[in-house]
């Protein structure tokens, strides 16, 4: 009785998740850099696993409701109540950047959650431990994690810039564009040459239709055939939904969900990754160049039987994901499929995968070619700002 009298009245003061002022739609964990301790942002939480937030400015309020469980807390205050009896934090609410932030530990404490960490994504998934939930619905969310420090410096969505690498005693000119994919400014897509399988259209084209800052080329396709149809080959996902199918295929899929948490799966892990329902858009190229940090090669095991691939040098483009939540996007020229493992390691990438390339080779930034494509494309992974 007492806790529906406090929602009653609460309901008139304000029951949005509290990050006020048009915050950011990605949601996210980030990490003290001393201490380790981990801070979720309030409008997370809401409706999470049943989890009501209630916000009272005029008394820096917190208050989180499931069923008999009320915890409230003020920010910049370690000291909490949980259903009446006072509780000590380990860390105080803040606000920072227009979002509040409360400890991550309280909740655990607090609500019938778990948390699994993940070093490979750099991501936090958060567990239902109630009792009425059933084995499919246990996966609450996955939020990617970044160091406090990090949070602050996501000033530049978008860093372009020319760099060499040294592999092996020979030098590579690249072309390279860094996007911060949790700037609040940042969105991801993968695009159809004129939104249909099987059509080219020039990457220019795609990224000024699509309204994109970045573009760089996708997967592979069928590029040399004589018919109208170029199909191309691998997933392609767009908007949640499978746009182009490739079953069995043992290749590496790029994939982000709705708070751009990017991911390198292989194929035959794809389809049952897919079915969990929170990837929005990916394709599927390869080989994988970089896992975990590591150079990482197994061309052959991904299916790969032409030479280009397997021997040659050539023309490239590639993807890599970073540690701290960073998109790379990279061309360059000469270098066979080993030597593009090395740059992408070079330029910083935790996950890497080759793009297609030769003649399909290219990337766009900010209304121009960086890297100007031999040929029409079959589709591209373009990035918009705000």
């Amino acid at each position: 009785m007492k806790k529906a009298i406090l929602l009653a009245s609460l309901m008139f003061v304000s029951i949005i998740p509290a990050s006020y002022a048009a915050p950011p739609a990605k949601n996210f964990v980030i990490m003290d850099d001393k201490s380790n301790h981990s801070f979720i942002p309030l409008r997370s939480l809401n409706g999470l696993d049943g989890i009501k937030t209630v916000w009272t400015p005029a008394e820096k309020r917190i208050d989180l409701i499931r069923d008999e469980t009320q915890l409230t807390m003020h920010l910049g205050k370690t000291q909490a109540i949980r259903n009446d009896e006072a509780i000590k934090l380990s860390d105080a609410p803040f606000t920072e950047g227009g979002i509040t932030f409360v400890p991550l530990q309280v909740i655990k404490d607090s609500f019938p959650v778990s948390l699994e960490w993940s070093k490979d994504t750099s991501s936090l998934t958060i567990h239902s431990k109630a009792p009425e939930a059933s084995t499919e619905n246990l996966l609450t969310a996955s939020l990617p994690y970044i160091t406090k420090s990090t949070y602050g410096k996501m000033d530049k969505p978008i860093i372009s810039e020319r760099k060499t690498f040294k592999v092996s005693g020979k030098s590579y000119n690249t072309q390279m564009v860094t996007i911060s994919l949790l700037h609040p400014k940042v969105s991801l897509d993968v695009v159809l040459a004129g939104d249909k399988p099987g059509n080219v259209e020039d990457l220019s084209s795609i990224a000024k239709r699509s309204k994109a800052t970045v573009a760089i080329n996708g997967t592979f396709f069928d590029a040399y055939t004589t018919g109208s149809y170029k199909g191309p080959y691998g997933y392609i996902i767009r908007e949640g939904s499978i746009a182009h199918k490739s079953s069995g295929d043992r290749r590496t899929v790029f994939t982000f969900d709705n708070n751009l948490l990017a991911e390198l799966i292989p194929g035959s892990d794809f389809p049952a990754r897919f079915a969990e329902g929170s990837i929005q858009g990916g394709l599927q190229a390869g080989p994988r160049l970089i896992v975990n940090g590591k150079v990482a090669l197994n061309v052959v095991d991904e299916g790969f039987k032409d030479p280009k691939i397997l021997t040659g040098g050539g023309a490239r483009s590639a993807l890599g994901v970073t540690r701290d939540h960073k998109l790379i996007l990279l061309t360059t020229g000469g270098a066979t499929i080993p030597q593009l493992a090395e740059i992408m390691k070079q330029a910083g990438a935790y996950q890497a995968m080759n793009l297609d390339g030769g003649a399909s080779s290219g990337l766009y930034y900010n209304g121009k070619y960086l890297t100007t494509p031999g040929r029409k494309i079959s589709n591209a992974l373009v990035v918009k700002v705000q």
